[in-house]
């Protein structure tokens, strides 16, 4: 290939690039241009930015309780992702070190979680729930959470370990008398900083923004979360949605978001391809 026929062949790449990322991007400019219009504003979305106002992001701010909500997402999500990372990473320590068929069939084992869909299992679920007495309320979608969130985070977690965490280390230990949970709270813990980023991220996403297990297990409107308190912007028949408070409320639902991601990104994406692509 002569040298304009290169050229040409990297300027349609890179023009192809740019037209996705527009096409991607202009869902999130029409979400921003939208939330800082008053309600009444229902003019041309694609007219961006034609206002500034905050009347609607103090509309959400106040009719979503955002405190109360923000609170609830906090709770749930901290202690959902807290039992994940501890019994995923337990987990995973075991089925990395010992070669054995019981290993790979409890590696197995895990994997098939990512295959049955917790929604698909919701009706037995429930029903042993209620045979077990645990109380429906704030706290029960947990159960949920931590059930779905094992088996993903169990694989990452199985990977790295082996990949990125040398035995001769463990080794040391063992021969300066460390024992196995000192061994792997003081030693491999540590050394799985980054892929336990990665189980943070990843889960803590789906799990704040969850919507369908929390509109299931909580009733009571003070416990609802972010995503279940944005419903009263939807509208129905008689009172139409009221889309420019809608997407303040869902800018404010994924503040949160972006300061974590901002925050831990550094280790992101290392611990998710070497957990995941050389497990």
């Amino acid at each position: 290939m002569n040298a304009s026929g290169a050229f040409a062949k990297k300027t349609f790449t890179h023009a192809s690039i740019i037209v996705l990322v527009l096409l991607n991007l202009l869902p999130l400019v029409i979400v921003l241009s939208s939330s800082f219009r008053s309600p009444r504003n229902m003019t041309d979305p694609l007219n961006f930015f034609n206002e500034w106002s905050t009347t609607s992001f103090h509309s959400a701010f106040t009719r979503m309780h955002f405190p109360t909500a923000l609170w609830n997402s906090v709770v749930l999500t901290a202690v959902s992702v807290f039992f994940v990372v501890l019994l995923a990473a337990m987990a995973a320590y075991p089925i990395a070190r010992i070669r054995s068929k019981t290993s790979k069939f409890l590696y197995l084992f895990f994997l098939s979680g990512l295959v049955v869909p917790g929604q698909m299992v919701l009706v037995p679920i429930i029903q042993m729930i209620k045979s077990l007495g645990i109380p429906m309320g704030q706290y029960t979608p947990i159960l949920m959470f931590i059930t779905c969130s094992l088996p993903f985070s169990t694989f990452l977690y199985t990977g790295f370990i082996r990949s990125s965490v040398p035995e001769e280390i463990e080794e040391a230990a063992h021969i300066d008398g460390a024992g196995l949970l000192r061994r792997f709270w003081q030693i491999v813990f540590p050394l799985i900083l980054p892929v336990t980023v990665s189980v943070v991220i990843t889960q803590g996403v789906w799990i704040w923004n969850d919507y369908f297990f929390n509109m299931v297990f909580i009733t009571k409107a003070a416990d609802a979360p972010l995503p279940v308190a944005m419903l009263g912007f939807l509208g129905d028949q008689q009172n139409p949605a009221q889309w420019n408070v809608l997407f303040a409320a869902c800018i404010l639902c994924a503040l949160p978001l972006l300061i974590m991601f901002l925050a831990l990104q550094k280790y992101f994406i290392g611990g998710l391809t070497v957990g995941g692509v050389k497990g």
